[in-house]
């Protein structure tokens, strides 16, 4: 089974954000383990009396928030965001990163977040086609923080299994999304830096923690299915 942990960057409700966006990643079940080992050696490596307890959300590490304010060294916070997102690279087998970042006044009045999980659930679940396309079947989850609009999206994937969404049905999600605090588990923490790294980059014209990850979205054959923007 792949695990898809999915964390937003942006607000539909405030007015200052342009774009909302969505993203993570997609990990076979046995990998979760060795992400979260990996950031939890980089938490001892950075503060080793409170590692259990340190959380990685780009949104505190960059502007100094909570504990990280205390490395008073811009330069640093962002250097260990770097890091936090390179864990990615020391991961055996498959896997993929997912992402869409969605312009509010470009899909108004919709909700952007909504359009964003209609592209990541779509593509994950294509993902996951084509693994099966022989003879290995593998299904997915999605696992959200639970800070985003829960009950809702946990329709809208209902919904696209039994109705379908806009380019079809969805036909290997073994259940609705689940919502976990990110305190409790890393691959969370870890698809928040995903989101902040595409939010930067919209949102700021950031695009450094971006090029880190690139080329670890979803792609086949030259095309990138696992990365998404509103034109």
């Amino acid at each position: 089974m792949f695990l898809l942990y999915l964390d937003d960057a942006g607000s539909a409700r405030n007015a200052s954000d342009r774009f909302v966006v969505l993203a993570g990643v997609a990990l076979f079940e046995r990998q979760v383990h060795f992400l979260d080992l990996q950031l939890g050696e980089l938490a001892q490596k950075i503060a080793s009396s409170q590692a259990e307890e340190l959380e990685f959300h780009g949104s505190h590490m960059l502007p100094g928030k909570g504990f990280w304010r205390s490395i008073r060294d811009k330069s640093r916070r962002r250097a260990h965001i770097a890091e936090a997102l390179a864990t990615i690279d020391r991961l055996q087998g498959r896997r993929a990163l997912f992402g869409a970042t969605i312009e509010k006044a470009a899909v108004s009045p919709d909700d952007p977040l909504e359009v964003a999980f209609e592209q990541i659930v779509s593509r994950f679940d294509r993902f996951l086609d084509r693994i099966n396309s022989g003879s290995r079947k593998e299904r997915g989850l999605l696992i959200l923080d639970k800070s985003t609009q829960e009950t809702r999206l946990q329709k809208l994937a209902r919904d696209f299994k039994l109705k379908g969404h806009t380019w079809g049905r969805t036909r290997n999600l073994v259940d609705v999304p689940f919502f976990v605090d990110s305190k409790a588990t890393r691959a969370i923490q870890y698809a928040d830096l995903v989101a902040y790294a595409l939010w930067r980059k919209a949102e700021k014209g950031d695009g450094a923690f971006f090029d880190l990850i690139e080329t670890a979205f979803d792609a086949e054959g030259g095309v990138r299915h696992g990365l998404y923007a509103t034109r």
